[in-house]
Formats: C-alpha cells, sequence, structure tokens
C-alpha cells in the first residue's frame, strides 16, 4: 500500500484534515463548565455561541440574502423527502418533481404519499445516465404547484445540472446534499435548499436547510414541532436537541471553507480536479469510459466503468493495496465511482489516476 490512503466514498466523506485536527484538540477537551463537545447541554451559552457561529459562517459563504432563514436539524437528506411537502404544501396538495436519477425518484416516491405530483422532466425511456433534463425547453409545471423540487447534483448517477430552470412563481426548491458548498450558489433563486451534512459540511446525523422566509407560513400548526420548519425557525433550530457535536464540527469546516478563499475557491478546485479524473477517463481509448454524457457530468461523483466489467473486483481490490478505498459503483448503477468532495486534496486524484494508468497497461 502507498504511504497515504484515500477515501472516495461517496458519504460519510472525507472530512478536511485541518477540520480534523482542530476536531481532535476541541471535541473531548473539558470546558470550564466540566463539559465536553458532546457533553454540553444545548441550552447552555457555550453550545448557543458554537451554533451562532456555525450559521454565521454558514451565511457569510452563502452570502445569504436577509429574508431567509438557515436551519439546523438532526437526520439526513431523506427525512425532508417527507418534511418538505409536509412543510410546504398548503391547500393546493400539488407539487412538481423532476426526475434526473436515483435520488430524486426517492423523493418523488415520498412525495406521492402526501400530494399529487406532476413529473415535469425525466429521461427519455431507456436512456443512459445522460438525461435530457438541462432547463431551458419548458417544463409543463402546474400553475398550482406548491413547489418544483429538482436534485442538482445526482450523487449514483453522477448527473449534475449545467443550469437552473426557470421555474417562475412556483418556488423553487433543492436537494443540494452532493454539492451543497462545492461552488458559489445564488441562494435567491431557491425558495428552499436542503442538504445532508455527510458530503461537504461534517458528520452524518445533521441537515442543513435554507428556506425563504414566507414559505415558513405555510406550516400547518397541526405538524408536530420537531418537523415543522416555521417552529424550528422560531426557536432557533432547537426545538428538540439538535446534534450538537455534528454542529461544532460543522462551524469548523465552515471556517475551513472560509479559511481557503470561499465557494469560488472549493469550486475552482473541484473543476480541476474532475477534470484531471474525466481526462484519464477519456484519454484511456476505451478501457475506462464515463457513461454520463458530458453537458451533463457532475464534478463532484465521477462514474466510471471498465470496458470489461469482469475486471472490476480486480481492479477495486488492487486499489484497495495501492491505498484507494470506496471505489465501488452505487449497488443500483454498478461500476465505479469516485466522489471528489471539498475535502479531497489533488494529490488524491493523482493517486487514482497514476494507479488507473498502471492497471490499464498491464490488464489493457
Amino acid at each position: 500500500m502507498s504511504a497515504a490512503a484515500w477515501s472516495f466514498a461517496a458519504g460519510p466523506a472525507r472530512l478536511p484534515d485541518a477540520v480534523l485536527a482542530r476536531a481532535r484538540d476541541e471535541l473531548f477537551a473539558r470546558g470550564t463548565d466540566g463539559a465536553c463537545v458532546f457533553e454540553r447541554p444545548f441550552s447552555a451559552d457555550a453550545f448557543r455561541a458554537t451554533l451562532a457561529h456555525a450559521r454565521t459562517r454558514l451565511a457569510e459563504l452563502l452570502v445569504l440574502p436577509a429574508n431567509y432563514r438557515i436551519l439546523f436539524m438532526a437526520g439526513g437528506a431523506m427525512q425532508h423527502f417527507s418534511l418538505l411537502p409536509m412543510n410546504l404544501l398548503g391547500p393546493t396538495r400539488r407539487a412538481a418533481y423532476a426526475d434526473s436519477g436515483y435520488w430524486s425518484r426517492r423523493a418523488v416516491d415520498e412525495g406521492w404519499k402526501q400530494a399529487a405530483v406532476s413529473v415535469v422532466a425525466q429521461p427519455p425511456a431507456g436512456a443512459p445516465a445522460a438525461p435530457e433534463i438541462l432547463p431551458g425547453a419548458g417544463w409543463p409545471i402546474p400553475a398550482d404547484a406548491a413547489y418544483c423540487h429538482i436534485t442538482p447534483n445526482e450523487t449514483a448517477d453522477g448527473v449534475a445540472y449545467a443550469a437552473l430552470p426557470d421555474t417562475g412563481a412556483v418556488p423553487l426548491v433543492a436537494d443540494c446534499t452532493s454539492s451543497f458548498l462545492a461552488a458559489p450558489l445564488d441562494v435567491a433563486r431557491f425558495g428552499l435548499i436542503y442538504a445532508g451534512a455527510q458530503k461537504n459540511i461534517g458528520p452524518a446525523g445533521l441537515s442543513v436547510v435554507v428556506v425563504r422566509e414566507d414559505l415558513l407560513e405555510r406550516a400547518s400548526p397541526d405538524l408536530p414541532a420537531p418537523f415543522s420548519y416555521a417552529v424550528q425557525a422560531a426557536q432557533d433550530s432547537c426545538v428538540n436537541t439538535p446534534p450538537t457535536a455534528a454542529i461544532h464540527v460543522a462551524g469548523l469546516v465552515f471556517d475551513w471553507i472560509a479559511d481557503a478563499g470561499g465557494l469560488a475557491a472549493m469550486a475552482a478546485a473541484n473543476r480541476a480536479k474532475a477534470a484531471r479524473l474525466y481526462a484519464a477517463i477519456d484519454g484511456s481509448d476505451g478501457f475506462y469510459t464515463a457513461p454520463v454524457r458530458r453537458d451533463c457530468r457532475s464534478t463532484v461523483n465521477v462514474r466510471f466503468h471498465l470496458a470489461d466489467s469482469v475486471q472490476d473486483a480486480v481492479f477495486l481490490a488492487e486499489a484497495e493495496r495501492h491505498g484507494l478505498f470506496h471505489l465501488r459503483g452505487h449497488p443500483r448503477l454498478g461500476g465505479l465511482r469516485a466522489s471528489l468532495y471539498n475535502a479531497m486534496p489533488m494529490a488524491g486524484v493523482d493517486a487514482l489516476t497514476g494507479f488507473m494508468a498502471d492497471f490499464m497497461l498491464r490488464r489493457g
């Protein structure tokens, strides 16, 4: 095995080394109140300061408009597949969804349990993972839809939107889990954004919601308080005990992104990493192939296949011996996948592409 080991997992994903170093020093140290981060009451001044710091840092990174609120909630993105219609449907009971891959279809399935769902964009029948979802063709969004839901980056499929759709007066809602904080985001284009933490934010078990204030008024007063975006906003994300340690680590990640140059710097680094890996795939004379159409390719979840899929198991086993882990594709789609979130340095990509070139030389 090489000196360094690299995890290309889709999630939970790698954290920045500098964040791990700070976390090692901060998480387990007892403060003047006798409590470490894991023990501190969420009502204590020390945690409330941590929460405020994380919210302020994230707002700065996003250049958050004044009429948006940030919520830190327990759980992952999948819970918002259900919480979203619970909070936003209102009396119309209709919602629009775009189908761009595995995770957007999971959101559609949950949406149907509460709403009349209109699927306004999806790949042609039998199409490979290069969907005809590019905005601009005029999606048939019902005028009475409470929102239009998209998944801008499909973690499993390796598919990403080249541009955001224009949904007119219908609020645009997005599951940004695998692309959140990977590049600048025009928050004002959205009514609501949600994201699980375990890609670019922090440990699993935390989710972030960024919601326009007027949409909070749609939540029914009959919703259980922990599930209500309006109640969580009113009570500073502390209706119930929030994931305190995960929020602490998220704040450290936000500091690291800011210190590294913010979201523009993240975007530039992510583009460069993806370009290097796709160049290795495209330049292999078909030994490796990327099954996603070029203008739909994700810069954070890179899917690729070996021309001879029989060699997949050999590739994965040899990769691990070279310190390259978690490269197996999604179980539903097979093949290989390398996730290049913010914390993955170019050195990890170089290690992967170097191994790929050597593997091709020996096995091609």
